[in-house]
């Protein structure tokens, strides 16, 4: 049973900065693509930001460009979201979730939440203007 567990969410002024982590249990963490989505009330769940499984590849979308960066241990079996720049629109839940693809074909529908297959329950990022 994969679970993973998101931390580091909570309430900070525009402007300002978290760093989310998501625990992955089992031994296969590097074998997954990780990615995180948000989820704000009476929106859809979006797309936010995801990592290759070796962690040299990154596709972000375009509204957090520039102010959010994602990383991964391999070792740790974790994989982090560190939020910079923070804006009253990204309050929202925060899911990571994992993804089992092909290494050569990580990149393609990444964007999707409905190629992941594992969820971490959510952490909530709130941010004051």
């Amino acid at each position: 049973q994969v679970q993973l567990v998101e931390s580091g969410g909570g309430l900070v002024q525009a402007g300002g900065s978290l760093k989310l982590s998501c625990a992955v249990s089992g031994r296969t963490f590097s074998s997954y693509v990780m990615g995180w989505f948000r989820q704000a009330p009476g929106k859809e769940r979006e797309f936010v930001i995801a990592i290759s499984r070796s962690g040299g590849g990154t596709i972000y979308a375009d509204s957090v460009k520039g102010r959010f960066t994602i990383s991964r241990d391999n070792a740790k079996n974790t994989v982090y979201l560190q939020m910079n720049g923070l804006k009253p629109e990204d309050t929202a839940v925060y899911y990571c979730a994992a993804r089992i693809v092909d290494d050569s074909r990580w990149s393609l529908r990444v964007t999707s939440h409905m190629e992941y297959r594992y969820w971490g329950q959510g952490t909530q990022v709130t941010v004051s203007s």
